[in-house]
């Protein structure tokens, strides 16, 4: 309540201050200072009840306006943006805990040392698990049990950007002695495909054969079964492709004419799958790979994607269902590998082949493909050493 005397701000002075004299005995404030408080104001410029009054345009004192439509659809913007970025965020924690970390790479033995830089061992696996019957018929995927490997490739990410190589299946190469866990058996290090490591030892045998053979220390492993890797290019909408000529595979089903499309995925895996009609056969085929698989990444992690839960969530969903990885991998590993894979397709990268100085080496196992051992050194020891590629690019 104002008791009618007049209170000073507790900077100026007042003739007549604490007598209650009325407003035309006061002394006008000297310059520079505050003006004096009215009758129903209290001190600092409150009014009664503690609020701060608004000061008009005019220095007059006048309601605080409601805020302007403009102000109001910021507003809007702001919290539905924070609620979008909170949902994600939910989707991204869940997916984290979902993961199936079953490869321990901590636990092999006779790694290769670390290098400079950070190398992803990228696997497709040919599992059917995820698929139903009609599904196998309609992917023509077979109905062998069991996960085998169509494609490996090795990406490193350094000071001097990223490298996808892509290690032909059946490359010749030395499989360490390993032991079969179903039986106990204890089998010495010979000369076989690449793939028959995934194949005889599954990961772990794989990630030995891979760090043996090329002296690049693996840091994180990645790999997709048929299901999953059709599951995500259909929740991320189909990814975008051009074709240099016309694709037809009867026993991969792959259909795709020359030009522009967006293929599906069953579409997409046909397309991976296939090399009957590649010139290079299974080298034809490791680059159809790389190449999907850099638009795929950059589908995946565009804020349209990223940023959306009705899209972010199905694209995880649909690959969390045959996604392994190691132990140390976690969502933010995967999502640094997409981006740099992403990068690729932005001429941040380079897509490579191992050097081959056989493409269709006799050998007691059939047909395998063999590295041109003097550049394939050369190439392994710039990534080891986070060195610019001199291998020419697409080689």
């Amino acid at each position: 309540m104002n008791d009618g005397t007049d209170h000073g701000t507790g900077h100026g002075s007042w003739s007549g201050r604490g007598t209650g004299a009325p407003a035309s005995t006061r002394t006008a404030p000297l310059p520079g200072m505050p003006s004096p408080a009215t009758p129903g104001r209290t001190h600092e410029g409150r009014t009664d009840d503690g609020s701060r009054p608004h000061r008009g345009a005019g220095g007059g004192r006048s309601p605080k306006p409601r805020p302007t439509r403009r102000r109001r659809v910021v507003r809007l913007g702001v919290l539905l943006l924070a609620a979008l970025l909170a949902s994600s965020a939910g989707t991204y924690v869940w997916a984290d805990t979902e993961l199936d970390q079953e490869v321990d790479l901590g636990a092999l033995p006779d790694r290769a040392p670390a290098g400079k830089g950070t190398n992803y061992l990228i696997v497709g696996s040919d599992s059917r698990a995820g698929l139903s019957e009609q599904a196998r018929k309609d992917l023509r995927t077979g109905s062998a049990e069991g996960r085998r490997t169509d494609s490996m490739i090795l990406l490193h990410t350094g000071a001097n950007g990223t490298t996808m190589l892509s290690l032909p299946r059946d490359s010749w190469v030395t499989v360490p002695s390993y032991v079969r866990p179903e039986t106990g058996r204890s089998y010495r290090a010979e000369p076989d495909k690449l793939n028959a490591a995934f194949s005889l030892g599954g990961p772990d045998l794989l990630v030995r054969a891979v760090e043996s053979n090329t002296g690049l220390h693996v840091d994180h492993y990645a790999e997709i079964g048929f299901a999953g890797f059709v599951g995500v290019v259909d929740a991320v909408g189909g990814v975008d492709m051009c074709l240099d000529r016309d694709v037809r595979d009867k026993n991969s089903g792959a259909d795709l004419r020359k030009g522009c499309q967006t293929l599906d995925g069953a579409e997409a895996l046909a397309f991976v799958r296939q090399r009957k009609q590649e010139a290079q056969g299974d080298l034809g085929r490791t680059r159809n790979q790389q190449k999907f698989l850099a638009a795929l990444a950059e589908k995946a992690v565009t804020p349209g994607t990223l940023l959306n839960p009705a899209r972010s969530f199905p694209t995880l969903s649909a690959g969390l269902d045959t996604l392994v990885v190691d132990k140390d991998t976690g969502l933010r590993d995967l999502m640094t590998l997409f981006r740099a894979m992403r990068g690729v397709t932005a001429g941040g990268g380079r897509q490579l082949n191992v050097p081959v100085s056989d493409p269709a080496l006799a050998t007691s196992k059939g047909s395998a493909v063999k590295w041109d051992d003097r550049r394939a050194r050369t190439l392994f020891t710039q990534l080891r050493n986070d060195r610019p590629v001199t291998l020419p690019q697409g080689k």
